[in-house]
């Protein structure tokens, strides 16, 4: 599942790390947090590493 928009890459990468014990859970906020708590590292590694080429920094929905 690859991510749609670059924030949300970024998020993933985010959580990932604090998955992985690379930056502190304490430094997350907001959707990096929530994903942390809810998806596996192997989610959050498919949403990470999506290339961010040509990808909406933010989803124009809504």
């Amino acid at each position: 599942m690859p991510a749609k928009p670059a924030a949300q890459q970024k998020a993933a990468g985010a959580a990932l790390s604090a998955k992985r014990g690379d930056t502190p859970k304490s430094k997350l906020k907001g959707t990096s947090k929530s994903m942390e708590d809810s998806m596996s590292e192997k989610q959050l590694e498919e949403l990470a590493h999506t290339k961010r080429k040509g990808k909406p920094e933010h989803d124009s929905r809504g």
